[in-house]
């Protein structure tokens, strides 16, 4: 008998984390819908339920170490491992300014959620990802956290310096390769994602690319086979330079 797969994506009750965990869902693969506001986060699970995917409303706030443990004791409870992991939730911050301008508290408010709160569940979720016969960790990074992209001034990105979210999908980007060298002879995969420009709260739905567009390849990397790469940056197009 198949072995239901189990996936936790946070920030999951809307954006790239809904259409990721929609996707995955139709996979035959059981989505926990990892959410701040519990009431978002169920209205979230009941929307994919009601087109026949078998989803969870999960109460989890990434900044808060308290709650991402009792989340991992209910996924425990429940289900005994976990087979996918999506780091999803993220946020732009509220400053504006320039680098010059910035401050420690401007880039913490960024790094408690974009940084520290992927490590807090990548730590607390790991003894349940190693149950797994083949774990998946997925980072949603940005192409505005390649450190090459950003020093090219013939890049798109040479006039783009937000320096608290880029440089927090840069330490993200850092992280991911420290946890996929130190999984590299496990069956544990760990890959940062990038999902382009799309239009989400995060850029007040300026963007050109649609949730679903965005969480394509932060399915392809959720369901990689045993051949497939561990610390490597992906978008669409292919690898893309730390």
């Amino acid at each position: 008998m198949t072995v239901e797969k189990i996936a936790l994506i946070t920030g999951a009750n809307k954006g790239i984390g809904f259409a990721t965990a929609r996707q995955l869902g139709e996979q035959g693969i059981v989505v926990i819908v990892g959410a701040r506001d519990e009431v978002l986060g169920n209205q979230a699970a009941d929307a994919l339920a009601a087109d026949g995917i078998t989803a969870t409303p999960l109460r989890l706030d990434v900044t808060d170490p308290a709650s991402v443990a009792e989340a991992a004791r209910e996924i425990e409870r429940r289900y005994g491992r976990l087979d996918i992991l999506v780091n999803n939730a993220g946020t732009a911050g509220g400053f504006t300014g320039t680098p010059g301008e910035a401050t420690a508290a401007d880039l913490r408010e960024v790094y408690e959620t974009n940084v520290f709160g992927a490590v807090t569940v990548t730590h607390t979720m790991l003894p349940l990802l190693r149950r797994s016969p083949a774990g998946r960790v997925v980072n949603l990074s940005s192409h505005a956290g390649s450190l090459t992209l950003n020093s090219d001034p013939g890049s798109p990105l040479a006039g783009v310096n937000m320096v608290a979210y880029q440089s927090s999908k840069t330490a993200l980007n850092a992280v991911t390769v420290a946890y996929a060298k130190e999984l590299r002879e496990t069956p544990i995969k760990v890959n940062a994602a990038l999902p382009g420009v799309v239009a989400t709260d995060i850029n007040h739905h300026r963007g050109h690319r649609t949730p679903a567009e965005g969480a394509a390849i932060v399915v392809r990397l959720a369901l990689l086979d045993e051949a497939g790469p561990s610390g490597e940056c992906l978008a669409d197009e292919g690898s893309v330079p730390w």
